[in-house]
């Protein structure tokens, strides 16, 4: 990326006496690169030291503005190899009016899905998972934490809850909950779910393959039978880079307004 980085670098002396920060002006400088497509995802950058000569700043500099870069998905870091240009994430929508299955939802957009399990057991319920699932402290929850991964990204991390009365054997599930729910009679026909952003921890960012602290999306979804029991409790994170959640909304005639 020789002539690219000489463009960028170029720029950024030409723009040196705006006032703005020397790292804030290096870290548009490569941001607007990428976006323009200078450089691309793979793309290695020059050393901290190539760099901080050719834009004539110090290394101090040079580094907060990578530093800030990587936090935000924009490049990452290989020990021992560089810094890259992040690989561009196909973003994937999913529409909040239907309640599917994430093995579902990716065998309709043609991605090929697995799951990673990270917890399969009975334990004591929590608090939360008491209330909402109406369980006693005397009964057990059965909890299901996987790693979802498309087209080998990894795109989100769910921790489901359920009675130990509807799933005795959490360790017997396939590569579908709703599956295995549906066996028994138990799929969940509606849930209620609420989205808040969230900054990711270093062990759900370590498993997602993103740098800690990056934006991202906390999903709680309560599910329910048909006759309005509660079923599954499922607490999900998800790569803010990779998700889009779409909701359609109607507007209501004067007819409609009030109406439950």
């Amino acid at each position: 990326m020789n002539d690219a980085a000489d463009q960028i670098f170029a720029t950024l002396k030409q723009s040196a006496q705006s006032g703005a920060p020397l790292y804030l002006q290096l870290r548009k400088s490569i941001e607007d690169a990428v976006n323009r497509g200078l450089i691309g995802p793979g793309d290695a950058l020059p050393s901290e030291r190539d760099i901080a000569t050719k834009a004539d700043i110090s290394r101090v500099t040079v580094r907060k503005a990578v530093q800030d870069l990587v936090k935000g998905g924009i490049l990452v870091q290989r020990h021992g190899s560089g810094t890259f240009v992040a690989p561009r994430m196909e973003r994937v929508e999913q529409s909040l009016s239907r309640l599917t299955s994430f093995t579902e939802d990716m065998a309709r957009r043609g991605m090929a899905v697995r799951s990673a399990w990270l917890d399969r057991g009975l334990y004591a319920p929590s608090p939360d998972e008491m209330m909402v699932l109406g369980l006693s402290s005397s009964e057990l929850v059965a909890r299901v934490a996987r790693l979802r991964i498309a087209n080998d990204t990894p795109l989100a991390i769910e921790r489901a809850s359920l009675s130990a009365s509807v799933l005795p054997d959490p360790a017997g599930i396939g590569s579908s909950l709703y599956t295995a729910l549906e066996l028994t009679g138990n799929r969940p026909v509606r849930a209620v779910q609420r989205i808040s952003a969230a900054n990711l921890g270093d062990s759900d960012a370590r498993l997602l393959e993103v740098p800690p602290g990056i934006a991202g999306l906390h999903i709680e979804r309560i599910s329910y039978l048909a006759s309005g029991k509660v079923i599954e409790f499922t607490r999900s994170i998800y790569r803010g880079d990779a998700y889009d959640f779409v909701a359609e909304l109607r507007l209501t005639g004067p007819s409609e307004e009030g109406r439950p």
